[in-house]
């Protein structure tokens, strides 16, 4: 049961797998990774602020602790000149502990000043990084539309995209239905033409009555071929025969007419 669960678990990872990676798209991952990039360089940048404002704020107490020192140190000049020694040291004693305070501020402050410098120096290479990544992102992304549009044209040619493919298969059925339909009047016409079926109508022909007529036709042509060549044979020899006859005749008559007188 347990390896049936894990081959479970395997065939459901690598179909979901499959399918996160006909899903991803590369510009939107590089576009995610370089928004990742811009808030981690705008916390590291809010790091620096903050720093910077901390070692602002020390700057403001070491600049007030000097000037109350400064002032407990003339305190105890004063105190002297009037002649109160007590005066004088108790001046100099809290001049003493701001000192103290004073040399503490000064360590937290070259610290802060330290990390805000290792902070400014890494958020200008974050910066140059996110630049060149930005660079890099549009450079990819422009070549991946290229690709992306050159492979849809190709398929497009090809055919094996999917909607040429569709339209592929669409004109594919038209031809295979009209081969079916050209295929079938055509052996319809040959069971007509051979008597297997018959036609209601009386329009059909058998093959004998086809080719009978076929031939009657070829000598219908030749026997009026053969009547128009008599016509125009014996269009001139009866005007002849008639001229030669009249002419005859005449020679006949002239003879005959001519009144004899020698009997009387």
């Amino acid at each position: 049961m347990s390896g049936v669960m894990k081959r479970m678990g395997m065939i459901f990872r690598a179909k979901a797998n499959k399918a996160l990676d006909r899903a991803e798209d590369p510009r939107e991952t590089l576009d995610y990774s370089y928004q990742k990039q811009l808030e981690l360089l705008q916390k590291v940048r809010r790091g620096v602020a903050d720093v910077a404002t901390s070692r602002k704020r020390l700057e403001l107490q070491l600049n007030q602790l000097q000037g109350q020192s400064t002032k407990l140190e003339d305190q105890g000049r004063k105190a002297l000149a009037l002649g109160r020694e007590d005066l004088a040291r108790e001046a100099l004693s809290r001049r003493a502990a701001l000192q103290q305070q004073v040399s503490d501020l000064e360590t937290q402050h070259t610290t802060l000043q330290g990390e805000e410098e290792k902070l400014t120096l890494a958020a200008q290479r974050l910066q140059a990084k996110v630049d060149a990544f930005r660079t890099k992102k549009e450079t990819i992304k422009a070549t991946y539309t290229a690709a992306q549009a050159q492979t849809r044209i190709g398929e497009a040619f090809s055919g094996i995209s999917e909607e040429m493919g569709d339209v592929g298969m669409a004109i594919q059925r038209a031809e295979d239905k009209t081969q079916q339909m050209q295929a079938r009047a055509g052996a319809i016409d040959e069971l007509l033409a051979s008597g297997a079926l018959d036609d209601p109508t009386g329009t059909a022909k058998d093959d004998i009555t086809a080719e009978l007529e076929r031939l009657s036709g070829g000598s219908d042509v030749e026997l009026e071929l053969q009547r128009m060549k008599a016509e125009l044979a014996g269009g001139s020899a009866p005007k002849q025969a008639i001229e030669g006859g009249t002419g005859g005749q005449a020679e006949q008559a002239r003879p005959q007419d001519q009144p004899r007188f020698d009997k009387q």
